[in-house]
């Protein structure tokens, strides 16, 4: 028996606007989603405060930093209750923190910084909120080493829609599918049976609500998209101060090429964490940008401001995130680099990484940003993120100046690593075959890569959609999730996958999972399911 308590916290803090100034600044998310509309912009400052708002409302969606790229952060009527009010970030004990769910990451790592601990699982975009990521299970660059945000989340506390509030623990309540949970609040009792479907067993999955054969109640809940209850605080799991950071860029010739190396860095770095070899290569992330994506940073200048050289014949180029030992000093890493294929080679990280380059035949068109050089590595990103911010504007550019209902088509699929290069033929073939222009950039160290739609007409919107659907079916054949990071939101064709992948009675039960814990259908409507 789980049972849910009263909600804290004085009833009379919260903070209510009808402006249409300030609701207008909170109806898309990221995604740009149409139709977004609310009626009533709340500030909650307690649980009192989000139970009361929930039991006094029929439609509500809990938010955070819309940084959603699903749509799931766009209200369509009712009450948006923000959470940037939640903002206490408190230690547990040595290895955890009980953050509020309005935190920004970037503010958790800076507050972290000061206890010398860490919070390894960040998506791309640091201004995300905690409430968020969990809300979504988001994943990101360094998933490849350290998982998504599902492993790091120890404790969750959240309103449910009849206003009483659960604290969870994880291992306090677990259960296999023929039992399930029985929960008790001031409004009776309740049982909740899992869903009756297996997830895929990959990296990232984002793919509505959690099923195992056996499972934790906290599971639930992270990735339910908000449609479940409204987080206000979560303990997350933390690291001792992190490693020095340094990266590599590298140009390829080729895909194959990419592919290959990218395999041998995944296996070098496993086996260093397998056996805690100091001396083992530690990369926790490999970053992807296909040909498209550097003919578009190369037009847009990305390549000049951020004073990177991208050969002519480059195919592929790829960031390698590596961990080195702290107190590595660039100093003496541009040491080891010149000394490493030498005769008085040494046996260090970035000297195996040197090797290791070098037969695949890359390291002269390998530059390394070392620890410190916080402006080079900054300029790395920079030109890794002008793939998407080219694309984005390409996008919002044919809208505006071709047809207004052109709208952002991309992917977020993962399948297991060895079945990567099928994968990528299935994308170039099923786009050469439609006639459409992509480009491709993600996080090939997870078999995890984004296909995106450069429109030039809305024909092109409608068949990228089709190819969409036809991937996430062979994603999903490969053994991968067609939903990988980002969730399913209110994006049709997503929702749609989500069937795709679970069949009409997996769907059936996620409804019977929301019916339980939301009978009244007022937590996110239209998130997830249609």
């Amino acid at each position: 028996m789980i049972t849910a308590r009263a909600a804290r916290g004085p009833a009379t803090s919260f903070v209510l606007t009808r402006s249409p100034d300030v609701i207008a600044a909170h109806l898309e998310d990221a995604a740009h989603f149409p139709g977004g509309h609310a009626d009533v912009f709340a500030r909650p400052a307690s649980e009192q405060d989000v139970a009361a708002l929930l039991t006094s409302s029929s439609v509500v969606l809990p938010i955070g930093a819309q940084s959603s790229l699903t749509g799931g952060a766009t209200p369509h009527g009712g009450v948006i209750i923000s959470s940037e009010r939640f903002t206490a970030i408190e230690p547990v004990d040595e290895n955890h923190v009980r953050v509020g769910a309005g935190v920004p990451l970037l503010v958790l790592q800076e507050a972290l910084a000061h206890a010398h601990r860490w919070y390894p699982p960040v998506p791309t975009f640091t201004g995300a909120c905690v409430g968020g990521v969990i809300a979504t299970n988001a994943a990101g660059a360094a998933t490849f080493k350290y998982g998504a945000t599902r492993q790091w989340v120890d404790g969750l506390t959240l309103v449910m829609a009849c206003g009483c509030v659960l604290d969870l623990i994880r291992g306090d309540a677990i259960t296999d599918r023929s039992t399930g949970w029985t929960l008790a609040c001031a409004h009776g009792t309740r049982h909740i049976a899992p869903a009756s479907y297996d997830m895929p067993a990959v990296a990232k999955c984002s793919a509505g609500y959690f099923a195992a054969a056996s499972m934790d109640l906290i599971d639930l809940f992270i990735g339910s998209e908000g449609t479940l209850g409204v987080i206000t605080a979560a303990v997350l799991r933390t690291r001792p101060a992190p490693p020095a950071f340094a990266m590599a860029l590298i140009t390829m010739t080729s895909e194959a090429a990419a592919l290959a190396l990218t395999s041998d860095l995944r296996d070098a770095s496993q086996q260093t964490w397998q056996s805690g070899d100091a001396r083992g290569i530690d990369v926790s992330a490999i970053e992807h940008m296909d040909r498209r994506c550097i003919d578009i940073v190369c037009e847009d200048g990305a390549d000049r401001r951020n004073a990177v050289t991208l050969p002519a014949d480059s195919q592929v180029v790829l960031f390698v995130h590596l961990e080195l030992r702290r107190g590595s000093s660039a100093t003496t890493l541009f040491g080891e680099v010149a000394r490493a294929l030498g005769a008085g080679a040494i046996d260090t990280p970035i000297a195996r990484l040197c090797r290791l380059l070098d037969r695949h035949g890359v390291l002269e068109r390998t530059e390394l940003a070392m620890p410190g050089d916080t402006q080079r590595l900054n300029q790395f990103l920079a030109l890794r993120e002008a793939a998407p911010t080219g694309v984005n504007r390409r996008v919002g550019d044919a809208k505006r100046n071709v047809d207004p209902r052109i709208e952002k088509t991309a992917a977020d699929m993962i399948v297991p690593f060895g079945r990567l290069a099928e994968m990528m033929h299935i994308y170039r073939e099923g786009s050469r075959r439609r006639g459409l222009d992509f480009a491709i950039w993600g996080h090939i160290s997870d078999g995890n890569l984004h296909p995106n739609v450069l429109p030039r007409s809305y024909a092109d919107i409608a068949a990228g959609k089709e190819a969409i659907l036809t991937f996430g079916r062979e994603a999903a054949r490969l053994g991968g999730c067609p939903l990988a990071e980002h969730g399913v939101g209110r994006n049709p064709v997503k929702q749609q996958l989500l069937l795709d992948m679970y069949g009409a009675a997996g769907i059936a039960d996620m409804r019977a999972i929301k019916r339980v814990l939301d009978p009244d259908g007022r937590l996110a409507p239209g998130v997830l399911f249609p």
